[in-house]
């Protein structure tokens, strides 16, 4: 195994990690703050609840059994997409419902909401499919990045720092998605991909625009 890939015990910080932002424990008293919080604003009813792929999985896995009620459970991966930070409102699904949300209240489950564009377009998709509503609960709430307002945002684990964050299901470039913790992804291993992404899509913008610098 590569030093990346290789297995962490709880009590260790992998090398790439600059620092724990919510440890192991910390995660798990959240969230069965959260289960509670949820039971409760659900009781007496059968809500669906849906894990947005693929960030939240973890978490997702751990919510529904910090949950007292009954209630039902799916999956949707999807993303709106547009220029830059406008949304143009169609959503891209990659995987929708299996189970019908027709006149069901729904909770979609997230990893990090942070611009709220793709939370916005996929909601109202759910509703125009006939939900009864549609909450959202995240683990992580970037504020700093948000370009539109995310009404439905009822039930929030943690506010998130703008920084690069990892762990507990969140990854980059496939990895780190197995850390029990979140933490934050030191600057230096993400650097150089980018600054060597980047020339390769200058070279294609020129060649299919023929101008280069976003223009």
């Amino acid at each position: 195994m590569s030093s990346i890939e290789r297995w962490e015990s709880p009590d260790t910080k992998h090398a790439d990690i600059e620092e724990i932002l919510y440890s192991q424990d910390v995660l798990k008293k959240r969230i069965a703050e959260l289960g509670r919080e949820l039971s409760e604003a659900y009781e007496g009813q059968l809500p669906l609840f849906a894990g947005v792929l693929t960030g939240a999985f973890v978490f997702f896995g751990d919510l529904v059994r910090a949950i007292t009620i009954p209630i039902e459970v799916d999956f949707v991966a999807a993303h709106s997409y547009g220029h830059g930070m406008e949304s143009s409102g169609k959503l891209d699904i990659k995987k929708d419902f299996r189970i019908d949300p027709k006149g069901r209240e729904v909770v979609l489950v997230e990893d990090i909401v942070d611009t709220g564009l793709t939370l916005n377009v996929l909601s109202k998709h759910i509703m125009d499919r006939g939900a009864k509503s549609v909450s959202i609960c995240t683990l992580l709430d970037k504020r700093a990045r948000r370009a539109a307002p995310v009404p439905n945002l009822k039930f929030i684990g943690f506010d998130c720092p703008d920084q690069f964050v990892v762990g507990y299901g969140i990854d980059w470039a496939e990895r780190y998605r197995y850390l029990p913790y979140v933490g934050y992804l030191r600057p230096s291993v993400y650097s150089k991909a980018i600054s060597e992404q980047e020339p390769a899509q200058d070279r294609f913008r020129e060649e299919k625009t023929g101008c280069r610098n976003g223009c």
